[in-house]
């Protein structure tokens, strides 16, 4: 969880801040925080990527016949994207899965890393989450316009359905596809960010000594909850993802 919760008496109510864990701050120096200012978001990013690298290069560096714990992780997490690629976007998604992979392992580590204390979870913040959601549709869209020419524009065309119904089914198409990058990174960041400000919420209450147990115990099962949610957030926007590609790969279909 990014931050500990902070909580004082104020004549005689209880004040504490859940929204102060994502604030950004300047890693050296004060003043403005410039697009090129080395900040926390900076750091917790660089140490998911760094993470990785420990992870998926030296932790499985040996490749021993019966693997290490390290290695066993990353090969299931091999395995596991590289068939999601293959069963939704066909054989032709495979030559994506190292752009796929990299996606999930990036939301991954960085959900998880976010969960120790006095850390910083990147996800939380719609900026991080804006730039993969609309990197994703930007890719897929350029590449089905390169694979297909104006072909691709029959995914907003619905030759199945009643001729009179066909231009107001393409106009919700046409909406719905160009929504895509914003419920993309809004869906991630949501739930992220309003993970956290629970469980700060109930370590404020911590401090209160009738409500402390019932708080200790509400923090550990919503912890154990966004260890869940890590996952499932960037499993769903990995999933999410293969879906746009095959629509990009075989817009017909």
């Amino acid at each position: 969880m990014a931050g500990q919760a902070e909580a004082h008496g104020e004549g005689s109510g209880l004040v504490f801040h859940p929204l102060d864990q994502f604030k950004i701050t300047r890693l050296f120096g004060e003043g403005p925080i410039e697009w090129y200012t080395p900040t926390n978001v900076t750091l917790w990013m660089a140490l998911a990527a760094l993470a990785i690298v420990v992870v998926f290069v030296f932790g499985s560096r040996g490749r021993a016949l019966v693997p290490s714990r390290i290695q066993s992780l990353g090969e299931v997490a091999y395995s596991f994207i590289y068939k999601m690629v293959e069963d939704v976007t066909g054989h032709d998604g495979v030559k994506y899965f190292p752009w796929i992979m990299t996606l999930f392992l990036f939301i991954l580590f960085a959900n998880m890393l976010g969960l120790l204390p006095m850390s910083f979870t990147p996800t939380s913040h719609i900026a991080v989450t804006a730039v993969l959601g609309f990197g994703v549709f930007f890719f897929v869209t350029l590449l089905g316009l390169f694979k297909h020419g104006f072909h691709f524009l029959g995914l907003f065309w619905m030759s199945d359905a009643p001729l009179i119904l066909r231009p107001v089914i393409a106009i919700i198409e046409v909406i719905s596809y160009f929504v895509r990058p914003v419920s993309h990174s809004i869906r991630l960041a949501g739930n992220i960010m309003a993970g956290h400000a629970v469980i700060k919420v109930f370590a404020g209450f911590a401090a209160i000594a009738l409500i402390s147990p019932v708080s200790i115990v509400a923090i550990t099962a919503i912890y154990g909850l966004e260890v869940l949610v890590a996952f499932i957030q960037a499993y769903v926007f990995t999933i999410l993802t293969c879906v746009y590609l095959k629509d990009a790969l075989h817009p017909g279909h």
